[in-house]
């Protein structure tokens, strides 16, 4: 006799989730050049991403820590959230980019520095031009959370 399918309970969406989007984490937003052509079906890590912007204006190498993130569910969805990421360039421009890549930073599962995800900044896509000084260079999540985790019904 065939067995039934399985069911995953709606909380248990939220514990695979905290594998990675677990709040004690620190996560970084970098942005990379058009260089990087992003594969999503070989993206796991942050060593499997190239072409990050040069440290410049404001900009440091590995990116910006971003702040009071969170995960929250409603039903079986659930969202990881976080506040904008913000830099005003100061003593020269922030370089062009074309993608902004979220990771967890430190040891998770056996992967250093595993990739939340990634988003082109222009959905063109075209680049996002330099940031110039004095100017500033906000990441905004989008309302619906930097992403959502749900199981099919």
């Amino acid at each position: 006799m065939a067995a039934g399918p399985f069911i995953i309970p709606d909380k248990a969406v939220l514990n695979i989730a905290l594998g990675l989007l677990n709040s004690a984490n620190t996560f970084k937003l970098s942005y990379h050049t058009s260089a990087w052509a992003p594969n999503p079906a070989t993206l796991e890590v942050f060593a499997d991403v190239s072409s990050e912007i040069a440290a410049a204006g404001g900009y440091s190498s590995g990116g910006i820590t971003l702040g009071n993130d969170a995960l929250t569910i409603s039903g079986s969805t659930v969202k990881f959230t976080g506040d904008a990421a913000e830099l005003t360039a100061a003593g020269g421009s922030i370089p062009a980019w074309r993608y902004g890549v979220v990771r967890a930073i430190g040891t998770i599962n056996g992967k250093v520095d595993p990739v939340v995800g990634y988003f082109l900044g222009d959905a063109t896509p075209a680049d996002v031009p330099a940031t110039t000084v004095g100017n500033k260079l906000t990441f905004t999540p989008n309302a619906a959370g930097i992403c959502t985790i749900s199981k099919a019904a």
